[in-house]
């Protein structure tokens, strides 16, 4: 298992610090590489739809091993994934869902929720980055 607690623990530390260093309360969200929740934490006042929102974003990048993001380009009518949605009410076509890797192979998926869509995005690079040195992927 790659995402152990203490890794988890480090990751959700790390997404706080960054959300705090953006003036932001943040939901964050670890999902292993079955889209099994691994951790959930609504910092301060955090937004109450990212409760909802926040598990969805990393299940959803688990499980595609993709960004939500760009789930969400590729689900619009006429596009490849059109309608996965409804295929699986879990999925979130929400910005702010990034999958973490280890060695070209899925390892889990985290959520970040709170901010705009460009705050929710760093703050989910800067924890890939984390989660990559930590690994020394």
């Amino acid at each position: 298992m790659i995402l152990t607690d203490e890794l988890c623990d480090k990751l959700c530390t790390a997404a706080h610090e960054k959300s705090k260093q953006l003036g932001i309360d943040i939901s964050f969200a670890i999902c292993d590489e079955n889209g099994l929740l691994k951790l959930y934490r609504r910092f301060g006042v955090a937004l109450v739809l990212s409760i909802t929102l926040v598990p969805g974003k990393a299940y959803t990048s688990a499980v595609t091993q993709c960004k939500t993001k760009d789930v969400a380009k590729y689900s619009v009518e006429g596009g490849s994934l059109f309608a996965i949605q409804s295929n699986d009410p879990k999925i979130t076509l929400v910005a702010g869902g990034y999958p973490l890797f280890m060695n070209n192979k899925i390892a889990g998926g985290i959520g970040v929720g709170g901010g705009t869509e460009e705050q929710d995005c760093e703050i989910a690079e800067y924890i890939v980055s984390v989660f990559e040195q930590l690994t020394n992927n």
